[in-house]
């Protein structure tokens, strides 16, 4: 499978066509979302929902009944190990023809939460429907895709650099990384804010967030980590495909940055 091609070809999906997910495909998405691991090494819970027996609604969703969702434990980097392992999970559905959407804030969320039965000290940030995209989007799609600019990128050198954060990098010097590093550009994130930086120093690629108002929601978790943990998971799965190994690390190299601007992690690249 061409990772960077699906990447690219990825969109979120709002308007469903109205046919019920298939049940050998749901079956499929959930065993593989049970089979992945994160870096972290933390547990996390799946589930699928059925929006009409449960009890289940979102107003930006039409045509699909059928969700997946995901609770786990509180715990240090709970966020960046959502992202990755829920961005996986949504990657191998569009390899199928699932249809999928991260929702965090235009949902029922009481209603979610009572359908996966969160404990006290669960965290469920997103969830996403699973169907099969109507051939034409809802006007309300589209206006929200218009609204948050989903189909353009922060340029490559805003994103990315090399030694410090005053060395932009291009896809020209970035080397055998460009297409990881590309991969990452294409990442999803929540109202497209882009917040990773990544910072290449010898065979190291370092993660940072750039941290932005209203980042905190009110579950007490950072909806601007789980992207970052989107992030990692493209980066991983690229530079893997294009033959470079990589091995998951938290080493803060001590690169100089705003106040406003955290270090999260980290790729040893081989």
């Amino acid at each position: 499978m061409d990772m960077l091609a699906l990447m690219r070809s990825r969109r979120s999906v709002r308007t469903f066509d109205g046919e019920p997910l298939r049940a050998e495909d749901a079956d499929k998405i959930l065993a593989f979302a049970q089979k992945v691991e994160n870096p972290y090494d933390l547990p996390i819970a799946w589930q699928l929902l059925d929006a009409k027996k449960d009890g289940l609604s979102s107003p930006v969703i039409v045509g699909t009944n059928a969700y997946i969702a995901r609770k786990m434990t509180r715990a240090p980097h709970a966020e960046e190990a959502f992202g990755y392992t829920f961005e996986k999970v949504v990657l191998f559905a569009e390899s199928m023809g699932v249809g999928t959407t991260w929702i965090a804030g235009t949902m029922d969320r009481q209603a979610f939460e009572r359908a996966v039965r969160l404990g006290e000290n669960e965290v469920m940030p997103c969830v996403s429907p699973l169907g099969y995209a109507a051939k034409k989007m809802s006007l309300r799609e589209t206006m929200m895709r218009k609204g948050i600019r989903a189909d353009s990128r922060l340029d490559f050198g805003e994103l990315f650099f090399r030694a410090s954060f005053n060395a932009p990098l291009s896809p020209e010097n970035a080397g055998e990384l460009a297409a990881a590093l590309e991969a990452v550009r294409l990442a999803p994130s929540a109202v497209n804010k882009q917040p990773w930086r990544v910072v290449l120093i010898e065979d190291k690629a370092h993660f940072y967030l750039k941290h932005s108002r209203g980042r905190i929601a009110e579950g007490g978790w950072d909806i601007r980590k789980i992207d970052v943990g989107i992030a990692l998971c493209h980066f991983e799965l690229a530079a893997s495909q294009y033959g470079k190994r990589v091995s998951f690390e938290i080493s803060d190299p001590g690169v100089a940055a705003g106040e406003d601007t955290e270090y999260i992690a980290s790729y040893a690249i081989a």
